[in-house]
């Protein structure tokens, strides 16, 4: 480089996607900040090399500071570095690379200025439990589509992209026939984002943002619903081959409640049957040799069996294909 340049200002920010599970609904953890911005956002703050050895210990330090929470399980999601997307136009500060992470707990209680939210007010049309969501066929498919029909645009992006505005379109949403994926949380948002639809891109002036777009769920702080999206699909993949459901049920539970999580973090419907003989097939819980009284007669309780994780290399709940309801195929 040569010496008369000076190098970029960046800042590290860490941001943490923290999912509980209440209420039948998966729920992420926000916390309020002090500038009068009442756009909800998730727990984060900036790395600091001289306080915080590792990213994560920083990370574990701004989540304690502003949400009175010890985590648990974190792992690293992904690293978020686009120009504009946690910064005001014609901002001359420094760019912030925003480290996400994904981490799992049994709601707790917070501080006064933290609340848990459920997931699905960001992203409503990630929710199939009850059928296929309204607003895929009333407002979100005609807009991308019409969005995609714009030719003069495509041909502009052929060199940016390797699959056409049609092709994102069936990939993402399952257009024209193809399979709904729920695991492309992210490549959804992203593409709504792109197409202008996301209220973030009117706010970070993007080309293609629409003044007169719908809102289409709840809106985040700077990039944070994107790190969210991207903690969603992260967290329905890691479910078919790692038992991290269990970072979410109580020492003991009903294989319906352990069912109701599954499907609320997938956004499924699973067959109940079938659904038990998957659990029972792939060993990951044990009876306690108690019950519970429910609404109807009383229910076995059952407790995750750690052996599992010794036994074999990826020991999951494989949801998909016969364990799911005749209509969500």
């Amino acid at each position: 480089m040569p010496r008369n340049l000076t190098p970029p200002a960046i800042e590290i920010g860490l941001a943490a996607a923290i999912v509980a599970f209440s209420g039948g609904q998966p729920h992420i953890l926000t916390a309020e900040t002090d500038d009068g911005d009442a756009t909800p956002g998730l727990p984060y703050g900036p790395f600091d090399p001289l306080k915080h050895r590792t990213f994560e210990i920083g990370l574990r330090d701004w989540v304690a500071e502003q949400t009175a929470l010890s985590l648990g399980y974190v792992e690293q999601l992904y690293t978020f570095g686009d120009r504009g997307r946690q910064a005001e136009i014609r901002d001359t500060g420094p760019h912030v690379v925003s480290v996400g992470y994904l981490a799992l707990t049994r709601a707790p209680t917070l501080a006064a200025h933290a609340a848990f939210r459920p997931w699905y007010g960001f992203f409503p049309w990630e929710d199939w439990r009850a059928g296929r969501p309204a607003v895929l066929d009333t407002t979100i498919l005609p807009l991308l589509q019409e969005w995609a029909d714009d030719s003069e645009a495509e041909r502009a992006e052929q060199d940016r992209r390797p699959l056409s505005r049609q092709q994102r379109l069936a990939t993402c949403f399952g257009a024209g026939g193809a399979p709904w994926d729920e695991e492309k949380t992210l490549e959804r948002y992203e593409l709504l984002y792109d197409a202008g639809l996301a209220y973030e891109a009117l706010r970070d002036r993007r080309p293609d943002a629409l003044d007169h777009a719908p809102t289409l769920g709840q809106p985040m702080r700077f990039d944070h619903r994107r790190i969210l999206a991207t903690a969603i699909g992260r967290l329905r993949a890691k479910l078919k081959y790692r038992p991290v459901v269990f970072e979410l049920m109580p020492d003991a539970f009903t294989l319906t409640a352990l069912q109701n999580t599954v499907e609320a973090i997938s956004g499924r419907h699973v067959h109940k049957q079938n659904f038990r003989r998957l659990v029972e097939s792939a060993a990951l819980v044990e009876p306690t040799g108690t019950m519970t009284r429910t609404a109807g007669r009383p229910a076995a309780l059952f407790r995750y069996r750690r052996e599992v994780i010794a036994e074999r290399p990826a020991p999951g709940l494989r949801v998909g294909g016969r364990a799911m309801g005749a209509a969500e195929r």
